[in-house]
């Protein structure tokens, strides 16, 4: 995919032809002052396969998860 840079005020004055540009494969940097801030893609039409709460039960978290691990004592 080809990639554009574009200042942030640019941008601003610019949006729909940079979404234009996107829908024909170009992706898009803006940077302010010269350092990326953002980035332009096109939006996946397929939906997520995640579910929330898919995992719940798959893992317990310890009683003593927060307790100093032997190793790191001295660093305490």
């Amino acid at each position: 995919m080809a990639v554009a840079t574009v200042e942030l005020a640019q941008a601003e004055v610019q949006l729909a032809q940079l979404i234009a540009q996107v829908k024909n494969g170009i992706e898009i940097l803006i940077t302010s002052g010269g350092l990326p801030v953002a980035r332009l893609l096109p939006a996946t039409e397929a939906p997520s396969n995640r579910v929330p709460g898919s995992a719940k039960g798959l893992f317990t978290v310890p009683d003593d998860f927060d307790a100093p691990i032997e190793d790191f004592r001295e660093h305490m």
